[in-house]
């Protein structure tokens, strides 16, 4: 919530900070749904078996085709929920998992044989992004990115959604996701 600026993401930061037991969140780098087709055509493209059947916004969008996914096409495919069968924010998210990971490797493959691509992302979607990142660690983001190779899998919090009045609602497994939080953030020390 918030005006979708900075304090659209102060607002973020803190809820999940307090839906992660007060894991303290260093930074936020935000990029409006705008970024998603220039993104997704500075990679070449992204391939996707497509989980939904959207032909009413792209004849090219039917359920189970394998599809390059070109500028607005990207957008449509990430965002759409409304007029489909299942038109849930989790149905949408599964997309979007599937787009991500996707993503990733263009990512890394373009990165591979460009150096500077991750610094040309960064000043590419720039008009579209809000972070309180200095411009070097943006940079340094970047050159992460470039030389890190990511197989890591998107983690989903456990947990249960239900018809709330007048919205899906999430309800976390509190026990499962306190694991997560203890598996992902915290080292284990032996006591001598």
């Amino acid at each position: 919530y918030g005006s979708g600026r900075e304090d659209s993401c102060e607002n973020s930061v803190k809820a999940v900070s307090n839906l992660l037991f007060g894991i303290e969140i260093n930074h936020y780098l935000s990029f409006t749904m705008d970024a998603v087709a220039l993104v997704n055509d500075l990679v070449g493209g992204v391939q996707v078996e497509v989980l939904d059947d959207l032909t009413f916004l792209d004849p090219a969008l039917r359920k189970g085709e394998t599809v390059t996914l070109k500028g607005e096409q990207a957008l449509h495919y990430v965002r759409t929920r409304k007029g489909l069968e299942d038109s849930t924010n989790l149905h949408r998210m599964k997309r979007q998992q599937q787009y991500l990971a996707a993503l990733r490797q263009q990512v890394d493959a373009c990165s591979m044989d460009d150096p500077e691509f991750g610094a040309k992302v960064v000043a590419a979607v720039s008009p579209y992004m809000v972070s309180d990142c200095t411009v070097n660690q943006l940079l340094d983001l970047a050159e992460v990115m470039n030389h890190t190779q990511y197989s890591e899998e998107l983690l989903e919090i456990p947990g249960e959604a239900v018809l709330g009045e007048e919205f899906i609602e999430f309800y976390p497994d509190e026990t499962a996701l306190q694991e997560m939080v203890v598996s992902l953030f915290y080292t284990e020390t032996k006591v001598e």
